[in-house]
């Protein structure tokens, strides 16, 4: 989808959801705004505002579809066609985010629009994603809940359960101060387990040992448990 094609689309969605959801429509209007002075030609050179674009324009479309069926057993139906790890992010996390107040949701927009959003664990968290599909493991990946959920990945196993991941490298004298952020925003948004887990690059075999963790965890971790793996 080209940058015009995005903004045409993001406006007919803001039609749709005023009549539908009122609390997506504002939330959608509020990133109308964001790219309203970001001619076409700016918005193709800045991939990652793209990437984002199209993930909210998807999540909007599948949520407003959700909506829109008419009975409570018509829209059970469609989650119970999603993987376990697709019905908690639009039946839970999403509509979440759209009700509620995010106050880091204006910063990061902002550090995207600039350039200034790296993602320093891009490449682990993707070796990550790979092995655990591998393992069959299943993962979801969104940037709303990377940059104001303080969850780079949500993953599945066997027995269907969604786990909150953060992935970091952050040396030990930092790692105390950003496990304790990263409870905080979990316990916020009313997550109810998650794992923190923080590798060593330069340790062989690494990425095969969290994804243990990951899996055994995404089974077994108790609800109102964070964990903290390093």
């Amino acid at each position: 989808m080209q940058a015009k094609e995005i903004k045409d689309k993001l406006k007919s969605l803001i039609e749709k959801a005023s009549m539908i959801d009122p609390q997506l429509a504002k939330r959608l209007n509020e990133i109308n705004r964001w790219l309203k002075y970001t001619r076409p030609g700016s918005l193709t050179a800045k991939p990652l505002v793209l990437a984002f674009l199209l993930e909210i324009i998807t999540d909007s479309t599948i949520w407003l579809i959700i909506q829109s069926l008419p009975t409570a057993a018509a829209r059970q139906a469609k989650f119970d066609q999603m993987t376990a790890n697709e019905r908690y992010w639009y039946g839970y996390l999403f509509p979440k985010w759209i009700n509620s107040t995010d106050a880091k949701f204006y910063i990061w927009k902002k550090k995207m629009m600039a350039g200034e959003f790296n993602q320093l664990d891009d490449d682990i968290i993707k070796s990550l994603a790979q092995t655990i599909v591998r393992r069959e493991g299943t993962f979801w990946q969104r940037y709303i809940a990377d940059l104001s959920m303080a969850t780079d990945l949500i993953v599945s196993n066997h027995q269907h359960k969604p786990l909150c991941i953060q992935v970091t490298s952050v040396s030990e004298e930092l790692h105390g101060k950003k496990y304790e952020k990263w409870q905080n925003a979990l316990q916020m948004w009313e997550i109810e387990r998650g794992l923190f887990l923080s590798y060593n690059p330069g340790e062989i075999g690494f990425i095969h040992q969290l994804v243990n963790v990951v899996l055994y965890n995404s089974d077994h971790l108790s609800e109102g448990k964070y964990v903290n793996f390093s």
